[in-house]
């Protein structure tokens, strides 16, 4: 992979000499749609786009200002989408129930157990032969510039409060909250079974024994509280969890060259830095789950194999009622690179 990350105080200095040298222009104002709430402290997404509206309205002296509208203002998933696609709003990160309303293709990127490590997934989503047809397939068909992959809360972690999960074979009998068919799918795999619950619904369901187990990133399990309705979490490296900068493709292209530059390197600074956030984090995010009695386990290399070969196969066959074949092949070829770029 030949994309080095851009380092953060490199691109000030970047944006700084584009600042003095372009010329004056009319200001232009863009809107900016994502989820969660205003606060940096829970919410990565918001973290990033406060840095991303930063470095672009510095880096463009002002010709460009952002307004940004958390906790989905402006409409749900499928609704920011088609207001990116018309231009309406210009930016918007977008979780996979956006992306996925119009670009299926973009599950081949949320197969579990792809990744070894965080580097990995930086390689992934950076520069590799699925991330690069991906975002020009996305644009051609959406009229959508998609530049990032915004990590937004580490990897996926299985938690439950009947038992420890090492391996595959503990998950015999669990019933487990799955936020979609493709999760439902992977515990079927396991042994254990799925129920779609609402996040807003997740913590009464586990309380109440509707379910007795889920899976997200450590920052959603203290967020929703869930530590004190779990005993267990496993570390396995499930999925990565990122959501998508998106910005109108007529809106990027009608800019200068300079602030075009200065939107796309804004864009992966602020990701650069969101990785940096979101992974300093991890570790204390954990230490505090785990000083509220939570058990923690670290699935070994060859636990982590029986996960990778046990889950996948039937994750991937709910994919192909969805889409080509071909897709998760370079999907999973792009990771097996990452994984070895990264090592």
């Amino acid at each position: 992979m030949k994309r080095k990350t851009i380092l953060f105080v490199v691109l000030l200095l970047a944006l700084f000499v584009i600042n003095s040298t372009a010329g004056a222009q009319e200001v232009m104002n863009a809107k900016m749609s994502y989820n969660g709430p205003a606060d940096v402290e829970t919410n990565a997404v918001h973290e990033f786009a406060v840095n991303f509206k930063e470095f672009v309205e510095l880096g463009t002296n002002g010709r460009i200002t952002i307004t940004l509208y958390s906790d989905s203002q402006l409409g749900n998933e499928e609704q920011r989408m088609e207001q990116t696609m018309s231009g309406s709003t210009e930016i918007n990160v977008a979780s996979n129930a956006g992306m996925v309303s119009v670009y299926p293709e973009i599950y081949a990127a949320t197969i579990p157990f792809m990744f070894d490590s965080f580097r990995a997934a930086h390689y992934f989503f950076d520069d590799s032969d699925y991330w690069n047809l991906t975002t020009e397939e996305f644009e051609k068909n959406t009229g959508v510039a998609l530049l990032e992959a915004v990590e937004e809360g580490g990897f996926l972690a299985f938690t439950n409060n009947e038992k420890e999960i090492k391996s595959p074979a503990d998950f015999e009998g669990i019933k487990f909250r799955g936020m979609d068919p493709g999760q439902v799918a992977l515990y079927k795999s396991f042994g254990a079974s799925g129920t779609p619950i609402p996040w807003t619904e997740l913590y009464m369901a586990l309380q109440t024994g509707v379910v007795s187990g889920q899976m997200n990133p450590p920052t959603y399990i203290i967020s929703g509280s869930l530590y004190e309705v779990q005993d267990y979490m496993t570390m396995a490296n499930i999925q990565y969890s990122c959501q998508w900068l998106t910005i109108n493709a007529d809106w990027l292209n009608s800019l200068s060259a300079e602030d075009r530059y200065v939107v796309e390197q804004a864009a992966h600074a602020a990701n650069v830095r969101n990785r940096l956030s979101v992974e300093a984090k991890v570790a204390e995010r954990v230490d505090f789950i785990e000083a509220q009695g939570v058990e923690v386990y670290y699935p070994n290399q060859s636990e982590m194999q029986q996960f990778k070969e046990i889950g996948q196969p039937d994750y991937i066959a709910w994919i192909n009622e969805k889409i080509d074949q071909e897709y998760m092949d370079m999907a999973l070829e792009s990771a097996e690179n990452a994984n070895q770029e990264a090592n």
